[in-house]
């Protein structure tokens, strides 16, 4: 996992990269790699399903509205931790495509400030079940 956070001298980005579980990072936002027909039936985004009930109830809604597509970031808040869901494939049954990640990634390097993220853990996108080579 990747993470980034500002740090205490004005606002520097830093990166760090872990190998550990996504969900015991203290990143104050967690990525959900998703698809855009509203399924979270594998991996990493199954996980996040059943850790945020509440916010797989919305996911098929912002999908169906299109309020949710490739290039387009939902992100879901609780009190505790937020989650980002970033779509790195259209259909769950095709592979991710890492032209949907780089425009994913303009977007969220666009709005992250604007919508108070200051720290954030990424898994590997589009790895795993999204069929790309990480190395």
């Amino acid at each position: 996992m990747g993470c980034f956070e500002k740090d205490e001298y004005g606002g520097r980005i830093m990166i760090m990269y872990v190998e550990s579980s996504l969900f015991d990072s203290p990143a104050q936002v967690l990525v959900n790699p998703v698809n855009t027909v509203g399924v979270m039936g594998k991996g990493l985004a199954l996980q996040f399903k059943q850790r945020y009930p509440e916010m797989f109830t919305n996911y098929p809604h912002f999908c169906d509205s299109g309020a949710l597509t490739v290039g387009k970031l939902y992100l879901y808040k609780t009190p505790g931790k937020w989650v980002l869901n970033f779509p790195t494939k259209k259909n769950w049954r095709n592979k991710s495509q890492l032209a949907y990640i780089e425009v994913g990634l303009q977007k969220f390097v666009a709005t992250y400030q604007e919508k108070g993220i200051e720290s954030i853990s990424f898994p590997q996108l589009g790895a795993g079940n999204g069929g790309l080579d990480w190395e």
